[in-house]
């Protein structure tokens, strides 16, 4: 049985074009244009298709379930991954402890009753005493 690698020819593509200015119908049209170039086969020298080289014989095996078959077949999860320079702002570790950092820094307990407020509290919330700046 032959089977199209689209998740090796995806990841081939992906790996060598820039897709900065590109939308999502013009990456298709794209990577349409790019499987269809007629190229060199780097193992007989002769005029092939490039789609051919992402085509495999694979051994037919009946009992085998989907899973095995989704191996070949491109990455197609929509959520979001951040990556690159944003990754940081959706880390969730990093924006805990920071958090944190600014609730530590933040703290300020009461003069009188010793109970925690937020520093820029005039008053404490338990006992009323004017707190002093």
């Amino acid at each position: 049985m032959k089977i199209f690698n689209g998740r090796l020819a995806t990841e081939d593509y992906m790996s060598s074009h820039s897709l900065t200015f590109s939308t999502p119908e013009m990456t298709l049209k794209k990577f349409a244009l790019w499987l269809g170039e007629q190229i060199s086969d780097p193992k007989t020298k002769d005029t092939i298709l490039r789609l051919n080289l992402y085509v495999e014989n694979r051994p037919e095996n009946r009992d085998s379930n989907l899973s095995s078959s989704s191996d070949f077949l491109p990455d197609i999860d929509e959520t979001f991954k951040p990556t690159g320079a944003i990754s940081t702002l959706y880390d969730k570790d990093a924006v805990d402890k920071a958090t944190a950092s600014l609730d530590q820094a933040e703290k300020k307990y009461c003069i009188n009753c010793g109970s925690s407020i937020k520093s820029s509290s005039k008053f404490c919330n338990k006992c009323g005493t004017i707190q002093q700046d």
